[in-house]
């Protein structure tokens, strides 16, 4: 677990001297276990989020955006009935464990003063966000209600009183003498780092994993020394908030020389989160909004795979049709040789260079006539048929086609973006159109994703079919430049100017091929043109577009950069 007490210290002194003193001016719940509280401190708007998934459970400041319902649920309300307007007075952490406390001094509604407390609990699926009465210790609400069914230690419920999480039986690293920490442990037991994470408060098996990798299994003076390090730096704030790329990501605020990984150091801890967090709880989101969206559309692409194989065995059957053609003819130029009744008559091949007999079969029911104009009429069946599959087999590819890029787009698709998809689908009669309402809203136009060069020029992306085509052919103009990855499923790019910079260029090339189906490849190639080049043939796919005049560049997507792009500022 990368979030532990350790990290819990390190973001509440952060908010502690971001947040504080700061006034609560909105508050909106996203999801069920999510909150986004706007703080006005220090002469800017702060958005922190509170989460309590069972998976993302966090607390940090953060930027990026997020959809909220049209009605706020009745947690939402409470909270912004008893915190909107009043000033965060203090931001503490519960001893060394993953509980973090916001003070909030208020009025109520007499106008008499009162503070309120508002617990933040970060513990995997038990994690919680819980609203306290100071003066009569009670809890007014809580995002997650726990029954005295489900937990025999405590309740949380409204109108009873709160009682902290169950203690471990562990001791505060931060008041622990380094002298005592060595006693508690038995160097004969061996599996050091357990025994750490069983003494310590808040430490995760990532840091006690690091005590014991500093120490190198060494005496007990130098495990005392190690600990006393890691000690001075929690009790002074020596951070660094890095995320480690190895085998699998992970995140912490110390240094962690036990693991073989890239580095990459961020300024503040909450920056830290957001990067690592942002788009696994996104995703996680849209994974449980567009399931069923991902799985219809999963059905068509197989359904019309299905349909091709079936077509090209009708295909294989026709490919007999010049044969058949071939009989007909053999047999009329030798009409003289047959009677009816005749079950097969054998004939001159005069399609054969060696002139050899071949033996054609015939219905004895039918005259010679006939039986020459029965394979006339298969042959012209089978032609016509051979023509019908041809065009169906292409529509099938073209489905196929469609599906794919509709497949990609759910795959890096936020929140807002996947209504869109929906409704692409039932106007193209896919899915059904939802029931008509009696006051019809005025169409809301597509929100594309805005990024920001290096230079500040402004690079727009579609994250859908909609998205895409409002991007090409309503919001840039002629000499705007347009980006694709070639012949990939992917986002349209664009670059809004007719003169940008190699570099910009390069950026809008990383944002079109992370924004892909090739999205994990090194070395993806993607086209730019002009979009004067760029034309929608008549009664295509939405988002199908034809281009000329492109060149190619090639480039490796990285979340990093990706990143970076977004956190840019645009041209003054």
């Amino acid at each position: 677990m990368s979030f532990d007490g350790v990290v819990t210290r390190a973001v509440t002194h952060e908010l502690m001297h971001s947040l504080t003193p700061g006034r609560i001016m909105k508050i909106y719940q996203p999801t069920q276990t999510e909150l986004i509280v706007t703080v006005r401190s220090q002469g800017k708007n702060q958005h922190v989020l509170l989460s309590a998934h069972p998976s993302y459970a966090r607390m940090h400041v953060t930027k990026d955006t997020y959809q909220n319902p049209k009605e706020p649920p009745m947690f939402c309300m409470l909270l912004r009935k008893h915190l909107v307007g009043g000033f965060i007075e203090s931001i503490e952490q519960l001893e060394m464990e993953r509980v973090i406390q916001l003070k909030v001094r208020g009025k109520d509604e007499i106008g008499d003063e009162t503070t309120k407390t508002l617990v933040m609990e970060i513990m995997g699926k038990h994690s919680n966000i819980i609203l306290v009465d100071q003066e009569r210790d009670m809890i007014l609400d809580s995002i997650k209600h726990v029954s005295p069914s489900q937990s025999s230690y405590r309740t949380v419920l409204p109108g009873h009183s709160y009682k902290r999480p169950p203690d471990q039986g562990k001791t505060n690293p931060i008041t622990l003498d380094p002298e005592v920490f060595v006693k508690k442990l038995d160097f004969n037991s061996g599996r050091m780092d357990k025994q750490i994470m069983s003494i310590l408060m808040g430490f995760s098996p990532m840091i006690a994993t690091e005590i014991s990798y500093r120490a190198r299994l060494g005496s007990a003076t130098t495990y005392q020394e190690t600990f006393s390090h890691v000690q001075s730096q929690l009790i002074h704030h020596d951070y660094t908030p890095q995320l480690l790329r190895g085998k699998k990501e992970h995140f912490y605020v110390l240094p962690l020389e036990s693991m073989d990984a890239e580095t990459e150091t961020y300024k503040t801890v909450s920056n830290l989160l957001d990067a690592y967090y942002s788009g696994k709880a996104e995703r996680d989101r849209v994974k449980q909004q567009a399931g069923d969206l991902a799985r219809f559309m999963k059905n068509e692409r197989d359904k019309n795979i299905r349909k091709i194989k079936k077509h090209e065995e009708t295909l294989q059957k026709a490919e007999q049709a010049d044969e058949y053609q071939r009989q007909g003819e053999l047999l009329t130029a030798h009409m003289h040789l047959v009677k009816q009744g005749d079950k097969s008559v054998t004939v001159v091949d005069y399609y054969d260079p060696e002139q050899g007999e071949r033996t054609i079969e015939l219905n004895p029911n039918k005259t010679p006539s006939e039986n020459a104009q029965s394979y006339f009429a298969t042959y012209s069946k089978m032609k016509k048929s051979k023509e019908v599959v041809q065009k169906e087999i292409q529509k099938a590819e073209e489905e196929i086609s469609y599906f794919d890029q509709l497949i990609q787009q759910i795959e890096s698709a936020r929140e807002e973006d996947v209504e869109e998809i929906r409704e692409e689908l039932r106007e193209e009669g896919y899915m059904k159109a939802k029931p008509q309402q009696k006051k019809k809203k005025k169409p809301q136009a597509p929100k594309p994703e805005t990024y920001f060069s290096s230079d500040g020029t402004t690079i727009l992306v579609g994250k859908n079919n909609k998205q895409n085509e409002y991007v090409t052919t309503r919001m840039a103009n002629r000499n705007d430049y347009w980006l694709h990855t070639k012949d990939i499923p992917g986002s349209h790019v664009v670059i809004r100017s007719e003169d940008p910079s190699e570099e910009t260029l390069q950026e809008a090339a990383l944002l079109a091929a992370y924004f892909s189906k090739s999205k994990a490849s090194s070395s993806v190639p993607v086209d730019y043109t002009l979009i004067r080049h760029v034309k929608k043939p008549n009664g295509a796919k939405p988002g199908f577009v034809t281009y000329d005049n492109q060149k190619t560049l090639f480039v490796t997507p990285e979340e990093a950069a990706i990143r970076d792009l977004k956190n840019n500022e645009p041209k003054d």
